[in-house]
């Protein structure tokens, strides 16, 4: 039996694909200059980005899990 934990992951993973693939079906010419856009970018930016990012997840994760 899956654990709840495992279901939420399943669920936010889903929802990744989700947005990912209606960005891309919606404007995919605004994504690949996107793309370009972060090859372009240096590494230290890109991964205060990906930690900024993260953390705000977590936070929003904990803000809606915590019980009240």
């Amino acid at each position: 039996m899956r654990s709840i934990a495992f279901a939420d992951f399943l669920i936010g993973l889903g929802i990744l694909f989700v947005l990912e693939g209606l960005m891309f079906a919606a404007s995919p010419t605004w994504m690949r200059r996107a793309m370009k856009s972060a090859l372009a970018t240096p590494d230290n930016i890109l991964r205060a980005v990906g930690i900024g990012s993260a953390v705000v997840g977590l936070i929003l994760i904990w803000a809606v899990r915590r019980p009240i």
